[in-house]
């Protein structure tokens, strides 16, 4: 089958043929449909420090996808058919652990990751564990193959409290213009949506924020004061690591507020924790991945009722064979979500 692959240690990504994976007993096999691209198949390509310490090529890469099913394991009950639509959660745990076993599956510390740790889902054919994969009912696969990020923005904004809220978003790139649209939905009151990036602050508005920052232009902190009646917001997203970003959102909240990061800063970030922490009585609540599998059930709730739409967050779209143009696209910080086609349209 066709697939991408990281062949050696070193910057690059191959479009190659492989041997299609077998399906286990418990597995399901899908014929991937169409697969998002990530920010983590670029640290990949780029062969970054963070790839070199984490990938053991040669690797198939890519962890957003969706499909449909192709063949079914013997030992998979009877919940799923061959040629239904549907997506997987990429995070494979085993399921012994006291996170697994106690709702907080998504902390397992003995996680496998599809496309990092594992062959992914940039290829014709995956294999998932039955247990990870995920009707898409009347979900399309182009929606289905970007529920992972999206699941990502949910459990941001949903394990907040949001209806009636102020919240502040930082950092508009894919994740960040999804939580918008979750806030939105969910019932925010108002929405401030903050980055360098023109194009991402478009695609924010379009996903219903109500007023968006560019920066460094303009003080973040007080335009969220100015918006705010001095106040803060009462709950901040902070999407991008940026160490800066960390400062303005902790500074940025109200007192008694809620500070959701799920941006991964490269380095250490200094703060002032008595001042814009303690003394504030923040919470600060870490984002890893999506509940498994409660997150699941709300995106597909939030969009098969309509309340949720991410289609304009969609920039490109490529056949997986131009995935060097699909990378070069989110490179030059003109995209949005990049999706690449791997059979027709689901």
């Amino acid at each position: 089958m066709r697939a991408i692959q990281k062949l050696e240690r070193a910057p690059g990504l191959t479009v190659t043929d492989v041997p299609e994976p077998e399906c286990g007993q418990a597995d399901v096999l899908i014929r991937v449909r169409h697969a998002g691209v990530c920010g983590t198949d670029l640290h990949i390509a780029d062969w970054d420090e963070w790839a070199q310490n984490r990938i053991n090529p040669p690797l198939v890469v890519g962890h957003e996808f969706a499909g449909e099913i192709v063949e079914i394991g013997p030992d998979v009950e009877d919940t799923f058919h061959v040629g239904q639509r549907v997506t997987a959660e990429g995070h494979i745990v085993s399921g012994h652990t006291r996170q697994s076993r106690t709702g907080d599956g998504h902390v397992c510390p003995s996680t496998r990751i599809i496309g990092v740790d594992r062959d992914g889902a940039f290829a014709e054919y995956i294999a998932m564990p039955a247990s990870n994969v995920i009707p898409l009912g009347d979900i399309s696969t182009i929606l289905g193959s970007i529920m992972d990020p999206i699941g990502n923005a949910f459990h941001t904004v949903l394990t907040a409290n949001i209806p009636g809220s102020t919240v502040l978003m930082l950092g508009c790139g894919p994740i960040g213009c999804f939580a918008v649209g979750v806030a939105r939905a969910a019932g925010a009151a108002k929405i401030i949506a903050a980055d360098p990036n023109p194009r991402r602050t478009q695609l924010a508005r379009q996903m219903g924020a109500h007023v968006t920052v560019d920066v460094p232009q303009h003080d973040v902190v007080e335009r969220v004061m100015a918006e705010t009646n001095g106040e803060g917001v009462d709950v901040v997203c902070e999407m991008s690591g940026h160490p800066e970003a960390v400062r303005q959102a902790l500074q940025s909240a109200r007192p008694g507020g809620r500070v959701q990061l799920l941006g991964i800063p490269k380095s250490a970030v200094p703060i002032r924790l008595a001042e814009d922490v303690i003394f504030k009585g923040l919470t600060l609540y870490g984002v890893a991945g999506r509940k498994m599998f409660e997150t699941w059930y709300q995106m597909q709730a939030f969009i098969s009722s309509g309340l949720f739409d991410p289609s304009p967050v969609i920039t490109h779209t490529y056949p997986l064979e131009q995935i060097d143009d699909a990378l070069a696209v989110i490179r030059s910080g003109q995209a949005g979500k990049v999706i690449l086609e791997v059979g027709e349209n689901g």
